[in-house]
């Protein structure tokens, strides 16, 4: 009795070349991020949606790109080799959409951003908001973060950084410099005195900002380039500068802060500024992004509307 012959089985269809991308977008993104659940959050989609994508790109390639287990997520050696060649692949799909549609191609897409608690709550708002509303295909992802460590664990495009940039593995913009002055509300001298002279600022109750002074004041003359030197013993340390001015305008001591921060209160007559012109050391502000070897239009717009907008936002000129 003759058998048949026995036919290959026809293997499922592949995904189209817009949902393979999609799938190594996927992919790349859980590399950098660490986990499923952190992909899941960055791409605003769920961890169940993330895994079955990574199941079909293991599938379509039939190989197993990741090792996982409740507590540990590990590149296979095969995971290595295809993470570097997707993050190669989408680097080349976006610089060849932004050349074909040339350089007027509007912004779209997501940004994730990264921007300290003060500035970002209050200085920055209305320049991101204008940068939205002239860029109506761009979604912002505005997150407060004094400090950013990883920004490809993290997901970050750019951040706004006060202090010096020591990572390597990042481009730094320096935008401005931030003035930074000697405040205290009126409560702490008699009303009928004169404010506290610079030579009388050691025997104030002080605040300190953790974040760049703990137990000593260093502050300078910029006419004349003296400095003044002086240890304190604070009442108060913080590592948030809110804390520090409203701690000051209720009487509590001296502090130093941004000029910007201050304005109002020293206007209308909350806060007092000390020994003027006497400052301490002015803070650099960078914007900073990791290097690529291509950054999409909503990236290079953003970063162009952040430049044209700190040195106003901060009261000072670049």
């Amino acid at each position: 009795m003759n058998k048949s012959p026995v036919r290959p089985q026809t293997p499922p269809p592949l995904a189209g070349a817009g949902d393979r991308l999609d799938l190594m977008q996927t992919f790349v993104r859980i590399v950098e991020a660490g986990s499923l659940s952190r992909a899941a959050a960055q791409m605003q989609t769920t961890q169940p949606t993330i895994s079955r994508r990574l199941q079909t790109l293991e599938r379509l390639l039939g190989l197993r790109l990741l090792q996982r287990s409740t507590r540990a997520m590990h590149l296979t050696e095969d995971g290595e080799r295809c993470y570097e060649h997707a993050k190669a692949l989408i680097d080349q799909w976006e610089a060849l959409q932004s050349d074909v549609r040339g350089d007027h191609d509007t912004p779209r897409g997501h940004l994730r951003v990264a921007v300290p608690h003060a500035f970002g709550q209050e200085q920055l708002v209305r320049p991101m908001t204008e940068f939205l509303l002239r860029h109506p295909d761009v979604q912002v992802e505005w997150l407060l973060r004094d400090d950013v460590r990883d920004f490809i664990g993290a997901g970050i495009d750019c951040a706004i950084q006060v202090g010096e940039v020591r990572d390597p593995s990042v481009v730094a913009i320096r935008l401005m410099d931030v003035p930074r002055i000697v405040i205290a509300s009126p409560r702490l001298w008699p009303a009928d005195a004169p404010p506290p002279q610079v030579e009388d600022l050691p025997d104030l109750p002080w605040l300190a900002l953790r974040t760049y002074y703990r137990s000593e004041v260093v502050l300078a003359h910029p006419q004349t380039r003296h400095t003044r030197r002086f240890a304190i013993h604070p009442r108060l340390s913080t590592d948030n500068l809110y804390v520090l001015c409203n701690a000051a305008i209720f009487g509590l001591g001296a502090g130093i802060a941004s000029a910007w921060m201050v304005a109002d209160a020293l206007a209308d007559g909350r806060l007092v500024h000390l020994a003027p012109p006497w400052q301490a050391p002015s803070l650099p502000v960078y914007l900073v992004y990791p290097h690529a070897r291509f950054y999409p239009p909503r990236l290079r717009r953003f970063i162009d509307a952040m430049r044209a907008a700190m040195p106003v936002a901060g009261g000072v000129t670049a």
